[in-house]
């Protein structure tokens, strides 16, 4: 009962507007961000995200080596950068600049990447 008042006092504001969550405000364009490190905390997760959806597809998708390896870097680095860059619309300065936030999180999700690879693969075209 504690942390259902709790989660409804953290939700409301002072002047009694409705405070978004960080997850409804990550898949709202141009989305106002209060912390800097909520940002960045959802890049960091949307990165986990689509290493696990990926991995999951290279290891059904038969792809080996370095063609593989490549695509992921490609299609990770190419969607983060279109959802902040178009899709939230913020100012990368403001957070390090374009760089910083493109490799916000890139290797733990390559590393993540790799596992889940690894193991689909593994488990369906052993040999």
């Amino acid at each position: 009962m504690a942390s259902s008042s709790k989660r409804k006092e953290e939700s409301h504001l002072l002047n009694g507007a409705v405070k978004q969550s960080t997850w409804s405000k990550a898949f709202c364009g141009n989305a106002v961000w209060e912390e800097k490190d909520e940002f960045l905390d959802v890049i960091y997760w949307l990165r986990q995200i689509i290493a696990i959806i990926l991995g999951v597809i290279w290891g059904i998708a038969p792809l080996k080596g370095f063609l593989g390896i490549a695509i992921f870097c490609v299609i990770n680095a190419g969607l983060l950068y279109v959802y902040f860059s178009s899709f939230q619309q913020i100012d990368e300065e403001e957070y390090g600049g374009t760089w910083e936030l493109t490799k916000e999180g890139f290797m733990t999700s390559f590393a993540l990447f790799l596992v889940v690879w690894i193991i689909f693969y593994t488990a369906l075209h052993f040999d």
